[in-house]
């Protein structure tokens, strides 16, 4: 299963590599149809302390590395491994779905 990645804010590096991250998201309410913001704190793993208040960050999920935190900072290296493994991603969905459409199509014909 793939690991989740969320963007927000830090908001607070006091603790030795951890930083809290307020993800914020936003959903329209059920019967008002109004826009509604809601937030969230993680605590999250940074090895080298390099982060500060009010830095925008993201975070993935990982094994946990205490009692409270389950999530850790994406370095520059992990979003582009990120950015790159998703691109791959894409490619190879193209293709299966190309082949897939001009099997289609020979059938039809």
């Amino acid at each position: 299963m793939p690991k989740r990645i969320l963007s927000g804010v830090v908001t607070s590096n006091q603790n030795a590599q951890t930083v809290t991250v307020s993800v914020e998201r936003r959903l329209t309410h059920p019967i008002y149809k109004k826009t509604i913001r809601k937030s969230k704190k993680y605590r999250a793993h940074d090895e080298n302390n390099q982060f500060n208040v009010g830095d925008k960050v993201s975070i993935r999920e990982c094994a946990p590395k205490s009692k409270t935190k389950r999530w850790e900072v994406m370095t520059d290296e992990m979003m582009q491994a990120y950015l790159s493994e998703k691109a791959e991603a894409a490619k190879a969905q193209q293709v299966s779905d190309e082949q897939r459409h001009e099997e289609r199509e020979a059938a039809e014909h």
